[in-house]
């Protein structure tokens, strides 16, 4: 057997999804005929761009900046959730409840909160939503930066922010499996559809192994109809770099209208 990195990291959360994607990694390896490297120690970074990965995920934005050329895409998943679906998804822009602001435009000049500078789904898709409604460059009195979607939304459920984009996967997750995370919050307004965070392996692996690679997570996923279940995941769609070009289109959209940094 060969050691490898195999990390599913991007999704983590709730428990019931963490397990699964633990058991269908198992069973991708197990089908592969690999072992699996402990990576506690490393950053997202290092995991990436390590030359002993085999599997893992990241998120389009980075995959097109700070990895562009230096990682293969395997695929992308299609998931079937609200609201993603074909091999897409979104972001959904999220406000309290009680919060008397019912649009995007009457939101101007709140409290804006983002997981992070690279992050597709929290920063860039939501740039390109309101690059049309920013007013010299801006759109809120203030940014804070969170860490994580689930920190995001804890913002605005304890009142430290008032819009924030979150994933449509992890809004689905999380409305399903921990409602308490997700409650007193509303949908304000959807974000373009880009396509569905990519699975990448070292660089140096070749078209025939790649393909290898997505047939083995398709049989394990047809093995393990509990897991797709749990996952909302049908199949692993075959995917290039080329497919995340729109998420830099999107970038150039808002910068073109003058809002190159979401603020």
């Amino acid at each position: 057997m060969t050691a490898c990195y195999a990390e599913l990291l991007m999704y983590v959360a709730p428990e019931p999804v963490r397990q699964a994607n633990e058991q269908w990694l198992a069973a991708i390896l197990q089908r592969l005929d690999y072992t699996r490297l402990d990576a506690r120690e490393l950053d997202l970074m290092q995991l990436w761009l390590s030359p002993r990965l085999l599997l893992t995920q990241t998120c389009g934005y980075p995959l097109m900046t700070a990895l562009r050329g230096q990682v293969r895409v395997i695929g992308r998943p299609r998931y079937e959730l609200p609201d993603s679906t074909a091999g897409n998804h979104c972001s959904l822009l999220l406000g309290r409840e009680n919060d008397p602001r019912r649009t995007l435009q009457a939101l101007r000049g709140s409290r804006g909160v983002i997981n992070g500078e690279d992050s597709n789904s929290g920063m860039n898709l939501l740039r390109q939503r309101l690059a049309p409604l920013q007013r010299d460059g801006r759109f809120f009195t203030s940014v804070g930066l969170s860490g994580s979607h689930r920190e995001s939304l804890r913002w605005l459920r304890e009142g430290q922010a008032d819009l924030a984009a979150i994933d449509s996967v992890t809004f689905a997750y999380l409305a399903r499996y921990a409602e308490e995370e997700v409650a007193g919050l509303r949908v304000i307004a959807r974000s373009a559809f880009s396509p569905t965070l990519p699975y990448i392996g070292v660089a140096g692996l070749g078209e025939e192994q790649a393909e290898r690679i997505r047939a083995a997570m398709n049989q394990a996923l047809l093995a393990l109809p509990a897991v797709a279940e749990t996952l909302g995941l049908r199949e692993v769609l075959p995917a290039a770099e080329t497919d995340y070009q729109i998420l830099l289109d999107y970038q150039r959209e808002a910068e073109e209208l003058g809002y190159a940094r979401l603020r």
